[in-house]
């Protein structure tokens, strides 16, 4: 893992970027020697629907959730 200081990332923080995408290795930024970031590529991509497949078929939505309930809120 490799490592770089605050004040170093700043000038060239693009490249240390691309390096970052181009070997997949994780980088380690410090202030004052002490790490405060972790820069990593993500590992692999996926779509919204392969997240939440388990739950397809399970939730039940009753009604539109974009229509308002104000008759639960009273006198505004």
């Amino acid at each position: 893992m490799k490592t770089v200081s605050k004040s170093m990332l700043k000038p060239k923080m693009l490249e240390y970027f691309r390096e970052v995408e181009e070997t997949g290795e994780t980088l380690i930024v410090t202030n004052h020697n002490q790490p405060v970031l972790k820069i990593e590529p993500i590992k692999h991509k996926q779509m919204v629907s392969d997240v939440f497949a388990s739950y397809w078929g399970k939730v039940n939505i009753p009604k539109d959730v974009m229509e308002p309930e104000t008759e639960d809120w009273g006198d505004i």
